[in-house]
């Protein structure tokens, strides 16, 4: 790279100059004419963040292992930045060629949680592309969304071109040549998305109408174009051990948010969750080869220098080869002085093996995710586990030198009550009581025990079995949260127990955007406008805002959050297919308002549908 978008006398100005100069080990840099296609891929977050999503690394390297294609990076710029962009009127670019972003075919952004959506019209409004597909023209960039965000896209359906539903390795290619070849032909815009929208998995927004009925619910949801499926299913890799990854994952310059090698051991989780979208979403679990894994833990090693390497899965105590893989992690990183981290591990699957070899390297604070402080909410969410469970696994940590643990919970679950919530405090003091049970005053070299709880609200979200649910209003997130508190100060070991929790007015509007229609794009469009970026940041979170646009535009956020839903309602995202049919959802629904627990996938099938999804025969 021979020129940067920002002179030097701007970033002197800005913090952190390295979030947008590009040049990292391990980036890619090719010769833009040599290519038919330039994807510009984006995070709409700052760039710590982004470099830190897997998803975005894996399409990264797979683009850019095409012939034909030259993918690049493109983050939202710090508030600093985006000051001065807009003074200066320099337009948004990517880190590799420092080209503007309008300049390219594409432009890819990742969808990971609600809260960016207004980060999302940054990107556009920079670039100088036009926020409503509407109102694109023929040289504008084709705008693609993906991400678990995608499984409800109709709030910012507006401002998108084409959605891609599901798994990203498998349709990408087929779309850039249908593209390639209506590019040979001059056809038009709406021409190629009619097209794409044929290929499966792509959702185009612009050609399906929505109706509503009086009370504001959905009456009718249509494709206006001939041709175009009324039904989309999502794409799933099916081997995971063929699926393109990474092996030279791009080193920043900066520390990130995930700081370290990320392996990624499987997909999906047999679990079932109820409030778990994402156990919905990458159904069924698909597991890698662990020789693929130990070949490509060494190469990503070598490949970047990192001093710690992840285990990335939405469960990895379920995967079926740990122990073998832990034990080659142990020796390889054992000679390399890197260290391991195991997130997402079960209580009840515990290894007290598994733990004694990981804390040799490096001892840290243990996670343990209750989600509920009673065991009757543990059955509503059908969580499997039992405080027994809860309670044997602190021993075990604590039996092993574990001195911290971290505990989270949510509060607002469906059918809650005070002493459900009151359950948190206890269970967290049970667990301190634990430690003195279990370790000699004599052996308490680190002090004593330190237990941080931490609550979030809890919020419905598609393709759960709560996405019917009513969900709890900030005054009463924030009451409940008062409850917790004033409990934990009740109990014998408070001064061991230190509790966090969530900002109320953030997971409120995030329920909104959760479950909302195409009404919201409005809603959007007009908090952005009032100056409204990164609101999943605290700090800049405005609520006000975000309330006087609900009304300027006529929406009442109740409908959206606290009212339950008919079981029979049209829901914005019916005509999608995560793989979970709707009658699975329905039945799981109900068994959570009676607290029944349904089996794991492995200890029986329960029909939810994913069972030979896409040729995949899941586990059963």
């Amino acid at each position: 790279m021979t020129k940067t978008a920002l002179n030097d006398k701007i970033l002197l100005k800005i913090d952190k100059p390295a979030r947008y100069i590009g040049n990292e080990i391990n980036s890619v840099v090719k010769d833009p004419a040599s290519v038919d296609i330039r994807f510009a891929m984006c995070f709409p977050d700052v760039y710590e963040i982004g470099m830190s999503h897997l998803g975005m690394q894996i399409l990264y390297n797979l683009f850019n292992s095409y012939d034909d294609c030259y993918c690049e990076r493109v983050f939202s710029p710090w508030t600093d930045l985006d000051k001065i962009m807009r003074e200066e009127h320099i337009p948004l670019f990517c880190l590799e060629s420092q080209d503007p972003v309008k300049d390219f075919d594409f432009l890819g952004i990742t969808i990971q949680y609600e809260m960016c959506y207004t980060n999302i019209l940054q990107v556009l409004d920079l670039s100088g592309i036009p926020l409503r597909s509407a109102d694109r023209k023929e040289d504008d960039p084709i705008v693609i969304g993906g991400g678990p965000c995608a499984y409800n896209p109709e709030p910012i359906a507006d401002f998108f071109d084409i959605f891609y539903i599901g798994e990203g390795e498998t349709k990408y290619r087929a779309l850039f040549d249908l593209y390639k070849e209506h590019k040979r032909k001059r056809s038009s815009r709406k021409e190629f998305l009619i097209e794409a929208a044929k290929l499966g998995g792509l959702y185009v927004p612009s050609l399906y109408e929505v109706t509503y009925k009086e009370d504001g619910t959905i009456e009718s949801f249509k494709p206006s174009a001939e041709g175009i499926p009324d039904h989309i299913d999502k794409e799933i890799v099916t081997d995971m051990s063929e699926a393109p990854y990474p092996e030279n994952p791009i080193v920043p310059f900066i520390k990130v948010t995930q700081d370290r090698v990320v392996l990624e051991i499987q997909r999906g989780c047999i679990r079932g969750c109820r409030f778990c979208q994402a156990g919905q979403l990458y159904r069924p679990v698909r597991e890698r080869d662990v020789n693929w894994l130990k070949e490509q833990a060494v190469k990503m090693l070598n490949a970047t220098g990192h001093e710690e390497i992840s285990l990335s899965s939405l469960s990895s105590s379920d995967y079926s080869a740990l122990e073998e893989l832990i034990n080659f992690l142990i020796e390889e990183c054992d000679k390399r002085h890197v260290n391991i981290s195991l997130p997402s591990l079960r209580i009840d699957n515990f290894s007290v093996d598994v733990m004694s070899k990981v804390q040799d390297i490096k001892k840290s604070s243990l996670t343990f995710a209750p989600e509920a402080g009673s065991q009757r909410m543990r059955n509503v969410i059908n969580k499997g586990l039992t405080e027994e469970d809860i309670l044997k696994g602190a021993r075990l940590a604590f039996a092993n030198g574990w001195t911290r643990v971290k505990l989270y919970f949510m509060l607002g679950l469906p059918g809650e009550t005070d002493e459900d919530i009151r359950g948190i405090a206890e269970l967290a003091d049970k667990i301190a009581r634990e430690f003195f049970d279990t370790v000699p005053k004599e052996e308490r070299k680190n002090g004593p025990v330190q237990i941080v709880a931490s609550t979030s609200f809890f919020i419905p979200k598609p393709f759960t079995a709560f996405q019917w649910a009513p969900m709890n209003n900030s005054k009463q997130f924030i009451d409940k949260a008062y409850l917790t508190r004033t409990s934990i100060m009740e109990q014998l070991n408070q001064k061991r127990i230190r509790y966090n929790w969530h900002e109320a007015d953030v997971s409120f509007i995030e329920g909104l955007l959760a479950r909302g229609d195409r009404k919201l794009s409005d809603v959007i469009e007009s908090v952005y406008k009032k100056g409204c970026i990164f609101d999943s940041w605290g700090d800049y979170f405005n609520n006000e805002a975000w309330l006087s646009a609900c009304e300027e535009n006529g929406i009442d956020i109740d409908f959206y959050t606290t009212r339950e839903r008919d079981i029979d309602e049209l829901l914005p995202w019916d005509f999608l297919s995560c793989g979970v049919n709707k009658d699975f959802l329905k039945r799981e629904w109900q068994r959570a308002k009676e607290g029944v627990v349904t089996p794991n996938c492995r200890e029986q099938c329960n029909g939810c549908g994913a069972f030979g999804l896409g040729g995949f025969y899941c586990p059963r």
